[in-house]
């Protein structure tokens, strides 16, 4: 049975339909990414998933229940994308007022230790870091032993080298035993993190796969780029069945293909004695295929 099951879920708000027909499912140890442009309806439906929402339409079933079990509360953590707490409330308040809403919490001290928020247990909420107020959300959306963790744009905000250390966080979480849901517009972080992504915009799943099987829809095409140290003949490698197209940029050579495309040309130069310098090889990303699904950047 998956842990968390989405079936024609439809959200409306007056006229506006946030959610029109949503449906997934996510398996127990997953990390499980929602991609979506900004509106696309990401958000209502992790809310909806978390109970905070009422489906207008459809069913949602979280490990066998329905989001408004109370039940559910101490089996699923939560980080939505407006978690705050009052400027004033240390760290350890805060540690241990959640740690009071459960039967048997994790051992607090356990988590700011790996959160590497030991230093902090007397800090004020309002005097943290951006990174900082998001590793002590992880903290408490954890600290109720839950088996499901659901967090919603966790990096947003954050510099590149915080969004790094709080990706190893996430993966830390699946390694406790969590499965993790994860509502992102960051491509490299869904590419990073995310077994399993769907795709939704304008309120419904346009693409669910792993990552690599998004990139796939959108190309098999690859591109190597690199500066040849001897005149090269074209020949040589327009010859090759794993090359389309071959392209000058001045004293840079472009090879279009496909397959084995960098093996190929790597080794018809090692043959002729050709050493490629600054050689890369360019693929088709998760970004792109999210341009091509939805017809527009993430952050649009």
């Amino acid at each position: 049975m998956p842990v968390i099951d989405v079936r024609n879920f439809r959200k409306e708000y007056g006229a506006t339909v946030a959610a029109a027909d949503v449906t997934f499912s996510v398996e127990r140890g997953e990390i499980f990414g929602i991609l979506g442009p900004n509106g696309a309806g990401k958000s209502t439906t992790v809310e909806a998933i978390a109970g905070l929402r009422k489906p207008d339409g459809g069913t949602i079933d979280v490990l066998g229940r329905k989001p408004a079990d109370p039940a559910l509360r101490r089996l699923v953590g939560v980080q939505l994308q407006e978690s705050e707490l009052p400027d004033r409330m240390t760290v350890r308040e805060a540690l241990e007022l959640f740690s009071a809403f459960y039967p048997d919490p994790i051992d607090w001290h356990e988590l700011v230790r790996d959160l590497g928020l030991g230093e902090k247990l007397k800090t004020k909420f309002g005097k943290l870091s951006g990174g900082q107020k998001q590793r002590l959300s992880i903290a408490l959306a954890l600290i109720g032993r839950p088996e499901v963790a659901i967090l919603d744009e966790l990096t947003t905000g954050l510099d590149p080298q915080s969004r790094r250390d709080t990706w190893d966080l996430i993966e830390g979480i699946r390694d406790r035993g969590v499965t993790v849901l994860l509502v992102t517009h960051f491509m490299e972080e869904a590419e990073r993190l995310c077994d399993r992504i769907a795709v939704i915009d304008h309120g419904t799943v346009i693409a669910l796969d792993t990552p690599a099987g998004l990139v796939a829809r959108v190309s098999t095409e690859q591109r190597i780029r690199f500066r040849p140290s001897a005149p090269l003949n074209e020949k040589l490698l327009t010859d090759l069945p794993e090359v389309r197209e071959v392209r000058r940029h001045g004293p840079s050579v472009e090879v279009i293909g496909t397959g084995g495309l960098l093996q190929a040309v790597t080794s018809v130069l090692a043959t002729h004695q050709i050493i490629a310098a600054d050689l890369r090889l360019e693929q088709a990303s998760l970004d792109d295929a999210f341009v091509q699904l939805t017809g527009r950047p993430a952050e649009d």
